[in-house]
Parts: structure tokens; sequence; C-alpha cells
């Protein structure tokens, strides 16, 4: 609302500094400075009016040294992440953009899935919150609403690349190429990384390609579900899901500011998705949520994010990994998620099969998901939460370094 409010002022009376609103990297800073205020500031009025209202979490008896303790402690406080996301958005985003619409969309959808199961939990006082298949329901009509709208939507563009590179020669206008629409994505660590999901059915004839939303958009509703449903099974101690995703997506902005910048795209030799750079205003603000509320959600936290907070972050991740054509580098730059969800399927996997052949059901892990494995072994969870950080941190590494290596 901001950046329409002072582009009139501009255009109208030449008001100076008013122009500063129109470059992305200005309003960026000032979304993640105000998000980082919002969760902070407002974040602590959201807990004691939880308390007040008795929104406490029900914890599970797992035998968990501390695990006691945090019973009553707050739970909802993914409400603090999606207002302090959100309202830095709508101040600096341009709003008409198609991917901030898309985000935006997508934090509320899975705001109000996340919302509902905690509702169940708190106030109907059903441990198991809304049942698995209207979860998995929602994810995948986020999942359908988000493909078809890459697919379909005519400003979903890139730019074709023309094969020359800025120089003195070329300036920018030269390479900038004509906007097409496509369904190529980047696959790391390869040269000439980029492939196309229509491809898959190209063997079908030329004109099959007209029907690669059949590949694509299923796809998204994998990856849509797999990210939401890792984050969700990663907020299992303090800190963990909101330290991690914030590492997440800091990385993620760092590939959607040289994705939609023609300058960088072109010396990096990868995609040019137009208009893609405003979600780094998206992304920015959303940092700042996440960093916010661990200042109240690390050890000891004084809140948890429940799943109103968890399956919002994941789905947000996933579609914004697939806005910058990212996606392939998922299973990379969410490790953590990955392995979370990864011990739980060789968890149930194994203990159904050993069931099955010798009677008894067996177990690989001492406890699932993979951080409850090491705090059975004795780790305490704020060591356990630094080390999954760290290993986080060297993953996003690892996914910047597929700028280059290839």
């Amino acid at each position: 609302m901001l950046y329409y409010l002072f582009e009139f002022l501009e255009n109208k009376y030449q008001l100076p500094g008013a122009s500063l609103f129109q470059f992305m990297t200005f309003r960026a800073a000032m979304a993640i400075l105000f998000s980082l205020l919002i969760a902070t500031v407002y974040g602590k009025r959201i807990i004691v009016f939880l308390q007040n209202k008795q929104i406490g979490e029900s914890i599970r008896d797992l035998g968990l040294e501390g695990q006691k303790q945090k019973a009553g402690t707050p739970t909802m406080g993914g409400l603090i992440i999606i207002m302090s996301t959100l309202i830095p958005v709508l101040l600096f985003a341009r709003l008409e953009n198609i991917y901030i619409l898309l985000l935006i969309m997508t934090t509320l959808w899975m705001g109000f899935i996340g919302f509902a199961d905690d509702y169940i939990k708190v106030f109907k006082k059903d441990k198991e919150g809304l049942k698995g298949r209207f979860k998995i329901m929602g994810q995948v009509v986020l999942g359908l609403a988000v493909g078809a709208t890459l697919y379909f939507h005519p400003e979903v563009t890139m730019k074709e690349d023309n094969k020359s590179t800025i120089t003195q020669q070329f300036m920018v206008k030269d390479v900038e190429g004509r906007e097409i629409k496509s369904t190529s994505t980047t696959v790391p660590f390869f040269k000439n990384n980029e492939f196309d999901y229509g491809d898959i059915i190209g063997w079908a004839g030329e004109n099959a390609r007209n029907y690669a939303w059949l590949i694509f958009i299923p796809v998204v509703i994998l990856i849509v579900t797999a990210v939401s449903n890792g984050a969700n099974l990663t907020d299992g101690i303090d800190g963990l899901a909101a330290g991690t995703s914030a590492i997440i997506v800091f990385a993620l902005g760092i590939f959607a500011w040289v994705s939609g910048n023609i300058i960088f795209s072109d010396y990096l030799d990868i995609m040019f998705i137009p208009n893609s750079g405003e979600v780094v205003v998206f992304i920015t603000s959303l940092v700042g949520a996440l960093v916010g509320f661990l200042w109240y959600n690390a050890y000891p936290a004084q809140v948890f994010m429940g799943d109103t907070g968890s399956l919002t972050i994941g789905g947000v991740i996933a579609v914004i990994a697939i806005i910058v054509r990212k996606e392939l580098l998922i299973p990379i730059l969410c490790g953590i998620f990955f392995a979370e969800s990864l011990s739980v399927m060789i968890q149930v996997g194994y203990f159904k099969y050993t069931r099955k052949k010798f009677g008894e059901g067996r177990r690989i892990f001492l406890m699932s998901p993979l951080h409850h494995h090491y705090q059975v072994k004795g780790y305490h969870e704020s060591k356990i939460v630094t080390r999954f950080w760290i290993v986080g941190i060297l993953l996003a590494i690892i996914t910047i370094v597929t700028l280059k290596v290839r």
C-alpha cells in the first residue's frame, strides 16, 4: 500500500525521497525491520492473550526429559508469524504481482488449516486434531491452485535465452529475450541444467507438450504436501522449526533475488524470471517474522507455533521454491525436513514389517521424528537444535553454491 502511496506522491508532488519505494531492495529492508518489530513487540501481547484464554499445548507423555514442564505453554503462536509476515507485505510489496498474491493466498490457506487443527486440539480436547485426510485434502487443493496458476496465468513467464551475454557490445535490452510460457526448472549440479516437464510427455508428439500441466500440477501438489508435512514434523522441540525455516527462507531469498535480476541471472547463467524479484519483499518479511518469533520460541519456549505456524511455513517454502524454479533443490535445502520425515517413514515401515515377520515390532530409531531420537540418547534439546541449525546452514550453502558449480 505504501508503494502506491509514495508512487502517487512522487508523480503528483515530486516528494523528495518518495522514489526510494521504487527500489525493491529498500522495500525488502523495510519489510524485515517491520516484521521483526511486530513479532517482538506485539508477539508478547499475543502470548499474554493466549495465556489468558488458556490456549495451552496438550503434551503427550513420551517419557522425554523436561516434557511435562512444557504442558500448558501457549500454542497457536503461528498467528504471530502470519501477522508479522502479512502486515509488512501489505505495506511494502506490489500487491498486483501474481507471485505476491499467490504467497498471500498460501499463507492464509495453510494458516486456516493449521488453525483448525490447533483449535480442535485445544478447545475440543482431541489430541489427534484435524483428521489427516482433511489436512491432505487442504494441501492438495492448495497445490492444485498453485500449480494451475503458475501454468496457466499469463503473467507467469520466463525470458527466452538468446545465448548472448551482457558486455559493451550486448546491453541489457539485447540479451533479455522475449517472454515465454515455460515449465522448465533447474537441475542442480549439471551443466545446461534446465529440465522441462513437457519433455516427459514430449515423445507423444509436439502437441503433447500442451498437456505438460498433467505432469507439472501433480508435481506441485506433491511438493506442497511433502514440505508442509516435513515442517510440521520438525516442530517438536523449542526453536527447531522456526530457526531451520529461517535459514531455508533466507537461502530462497538469494535465489529469488538473482532470478529476478537480469544482470545477475545473466552473469550466473540461470533462468531470468520476470517479476519474481518482488518475492524478495515477502521473503524478508517472513525471515523477520521467524527470527522475531524465535525471541519467544527459543529454549525454554514461551510459546509454540502449533500447526498454525508449521503447516503455513512449509507451504510457503514449497511455493517459493516452485516460483523460482528451484524445487529440485528441496531435498538438499530442506534436508532437515526431509530427514525428519524420512525417519518417521522408516520407523513406521520397519515396525510394521518386523511385526508381520517376527510377531513383534522393532525399531531402528529410539524414537521418531529424528530429533526425539537424540533426546532419548540424552542430548539436551538446545544442543540438538543448535546442531540441526548448523547442518541447515551447511545445506543452504551447498544449495547456493549450485548457482556456479555445475
